[in-house]
């Protein structure tokens, strides 16, 4: 069951109105890094969850609060969206430069389809897909994704951080940023805390037995360029292998079927 409060978990409001910033701040609404993404990911893993207890429980709690932070940055773009130019003339009339920068640099769908609103897209107009969540049933391998989604995320919201000067924009992202660093230690230390369980550990999954793997090839590093990718620091040990061995021959295929016209047709008799 969810519940709605009508409060935001952390202000949106900011200082002036900047379509083009709107316009970018889709992407760690709706893109494949965003909060969308987390939101949604979180959720199916613990919905997904067949461990009643702390981890289902720290998925389905962490999944909500990027629910708020869904609505914390729709609210964000819709404001400021508030009172910029819909055209040319009105940009224009503002005796404004950048706020005539500002229109051009507009996403019109917000405009178009939204009423001046958010929508479920990254900052190019991609649709938001659900092929950008991972829930595999492996808490081990969906923990370590989460840290990744939750650095790539603070990545993005770091980089638009230095691309607006609004306080009040800068005030909110702050607090992403605040969170999204949370997280990532948050997952790492449920990584760690399976691992105390006895519950999971490397590699994933650690259930399927490692003497079913072919033994002659789990311990190597091998070196597939010739630059010094394994040469320096410290990867290197007795098992690495310089360059890589073909374990299997050259591929022969037979020709063609001529129903599929493919290349090189059959040979005629």
């Amino acid at each position: 069951m969810f519940y709605h409060a009508q409060d935001l978990q952390f202000e949106a409001r900011p200082d002036a109105p900047d379509a083009a910033f709107a316009a970018r701040l889709q992407e760690v609404l709706g893109g494949k890094w965003g909060e969308m993404t987390v939101a949604m990911q979180y959720l199916y893993q613990g919905w997904n969850c067949r461990l009643p207890g702390k981890y289902k429980d720290l998925l389905l709690a962490t999944g909500t609060e990027e629910l708020a932070h869904v609505e914390m940055i729709c609210t964000m773009i819709a404001r400021l969206q508030e009172g910029a130019p819909l055209s040319v003339r009105e940009a224009a009339q503002t005796e404004n430069p950048m706020l005539a920068a500002v229109y051009g640099a507009a996403n019109p769908q917000h405009a178009i389809v939204n009423g001046g609103g958010a929508y479920p897209h990254d900052s190019q107009g991609v649709p938001w897909t659900g092929a950008y969540i991972t829930a595999s049933g492996n808490l081990m391998a969906d923990f370590h994704l989460n840290a990744t989604a939750e650095m790539q995320g603070r990545v993005q919201v770091a980089r638009l951080y230095e691309m607006t000067d609004d306080t009040g924009v800068r005030k909110m992202i702050k607090f992403l940023l605040a969170r999204d660093h949370v997280h990532q230690k948050q997952w790492l230390a449920a990584v760690e805390e399976l691992k105390a369980d006895g519950l999971d550990g490397m590699p994933v999954p650690e259930a399927f037995p490692v003497e079913e793997e072919n033994g002659a090839f789990n311990k190597q590093i091998i070196n597939f360029t010739d630059g010094t990718a394994l040469g320096d620091g410290g990867w290197t040990s007795a098992l690495d292998v310089d360059k890589p061995t073909a374990h299997g021959q050259a591929p022969v295929l037979p020709l063609g079927d001529p129903r599929l016209y493919g290349t090189p047709p059959p040979e005629k008799s």
